[in-house]
C-alpha cells in the first residue's frame, strides 16, 4: 500500500501577524472612538476630519516608532545574552557541557546516547552557543532587518485602519449620517479583521471577530459617552 505523503501546514508569519494584529486593531479603534466621541460634542464633520486625519498621522507615527524600538530592544537583547553565553562557554567550560548534560537528560537520553550528543553540540564553538540561547534561555536570533519593517508595517496598518472609520465623515456633510454609516462601516472591518486573524492563527474566527468588535465597540460607546456626558 502507498505511504501518502504527510504535508505539515504551519503558519509562519507569527512576527509580520503580530505587527498588523497592533496596527490595525489600534488604527481602528482609537480613530473611531474619537470620531465617535467628537460627534457627541461638535456639530461640523470638517472638524472630526481634521481631528482625525491629525490623530492619524500621529498615531501611525508613535506606533510605528515603537515597533521599531520594540525590536531593537529584542536584538539588542539577544546580542547582549550572546556574548555573555560565550564567555561562559570560553572562561566556565565544565559548568556549560554539565548545562547541556541536564537539557538533553530532561528529554530522556542518557548513557552513551547522551554522552554522544554532548560531545557533539560542545564540539563546535559556534553551535554550542547557538545550542545555549535556543534551549537555555529560550531565546530565538531576531532578523536583523525586523526593526524597519515592523515599524513600516505597524505604521501603515494603523494609517489604514485610521481611514475606515474616519471615511464617512469625509465623504459626508451630515454628522449624524456620517457616524452611522462609520458605526456601521467600522464594526464590518472590526468583524472581518478579527475573523481574519483569528483564521491566520488558529484561533476560531467567529469568536476573535466577536472579540475584536466588542473591543472596539465598547472603547467608542465610551469615548461618545463621555463626550456626550461632558460635552
Amino acid at each position: 500500500m502507498p505511504v501518502t505523503a504527510h504535508v505539515e501546514r504551519h503558519f509562519l508569519g507569527s512576527e509580520t501577524v503580530r505587527d498588523v494584529v497592533i496596527g490595525m486593531a489600534d488604527g481602528l479603534t482609537v480613530p473611531f472612538a474619537l470620531a465617535a466621541g467628537l460627534s457627541a460634542a461638535v456639530t461640523s464633520t470638517q472638524i472630526i476630519v481634521t481631528a482625525g486625519l491629525a490623530e492619524i498621522a500621529a498615531g501611525a507615527i508613535a506606533m510605528g516608532l515603537g515597533g521599531y524600538l520594540a525590536a531593537r530592544t529584542d536584538q539588542e537583547h539577544y546580542d547582549s545574552e550572546e556574548r555573555r553565553e560565550t564567555w561562559e562557554v570560553d572562561n566556565l567550560r565544565a559548568a556549560e557541557v554539565g548545562e547541556i548534560h541536564e537539557i538533553f537528560a530532561g528529554y530522556g537520553l542518557e548513557g552513551p546516547a547522551l554522552e554522544s550528543v554532548v560531545t557533539a553540540v560542545s564540539a563546535d564553538k559556534k553551535r554550542w552557543v547557538d545550542f545555549m540561547m535556543r534551549f537555555e534561555l529560550g531565546l530565538e536570533k531576531p532578523d536583523p532587518k525586523r526593526a524597519p519593517i515592523s515599524a513600516a508595517t505597524i505604521a501603515v496598518s494603523y494609517l489604514v485602519g485610521g481611514l475606515i472609520p474616519l471615511l464617512p465623515y469625509m465623504l459626508s456633510g451630515q454628522l449624524r449620517t456620517a457616524l452611522l454609516y462609520s458605526v456601521v462601516c467600522t464594526g464590518i472591518a472590526l468583524a472581518v479583521f478579527g475573523a481574519v486573524k483569528g483564521r491566520l492563527t488558529g484561533i476560531n474566527p467567529f469568536k476573535s471577530g466577536f472579540q475584536t468588535l466588542l473591543v472596539g465597540g465598547l472603547a467608542a460607546g465610551a469615548a461618545f459617552y463621555l463626550a456626550h456626558l461632558f460635552g
